[in-house]
């Protein structure tokens, strides 16, 4: 069953790469929107983070929109809570244990000392998952277009035109 879901939903992520590389946008400026999405969702925005979309999509007209909307996939509310549990885990790696702080305390709430591990860690693991998504979405849409091009050559010329 998890397995089901799993290739369900990375079906799902594919279909939306595939719609997003057909797009007139170059492969650099789509992974760009698609990583500049992954890194405001992997932050703690609290809901804040819709809006900037909205206000970059606004601003900016080079950002691929759909790839901006489509990180959320990727970093979904279910998946968020994985997130800042590793983030919290980064941040004390880094910062030492939080005074007094037992893991059923951990939320931004709870104070400053857990507040700054949990804020470290996540903009660490913000920044490498803009990276990684940035890459793999570059590697993704340069292989839909090259897929693309190749079905276009199989085609008789009277098709192609």
């Amino acid at each position: 069953m998890l397995r089901e879901r799993l290739s369900s939903y990375r079906a799902g992520i594919e279909a939306e790469f595939e719609a997003i590389s057909a797009e007139g946008h170059p492969p650099h400026d789509i992974a760009a929107s698609f990583a500049v999405g992954v890194f405001i969702t992997a932050l703690p925005t609290l809901g804040a983070g819709l809006l900037l979309f909205v206000l970059i999509a606004a601003v900016f007209e080079r950002v691929s929109k759909l790839a901006l909307f489509a990180s959320v996939l990727v970093l979904n509310p279910v998946a968020k809570w994985g997130v800042y549990a590793a983030s919290f885990w980064l941040g004390t790696l880094l910062l030492g244990p939080a005074p007094g702080a037992r893991r059923s305390d951990v939320s931004f709430s709870a104070g400053p000392e857990i507040a700054t591990r949990l804020l470290l860690g996540n903009a660490i693991l913000a920044v490498v998952f803009t990276v990684v998504g940035y890459l793999l979405a570059l590697r993704f849409v340069r292989a839909c277009r090259r897929r693309d091009i190749e079905a276009a050559e199989l085609l008789p010329e009277e098709l192609s035109e």
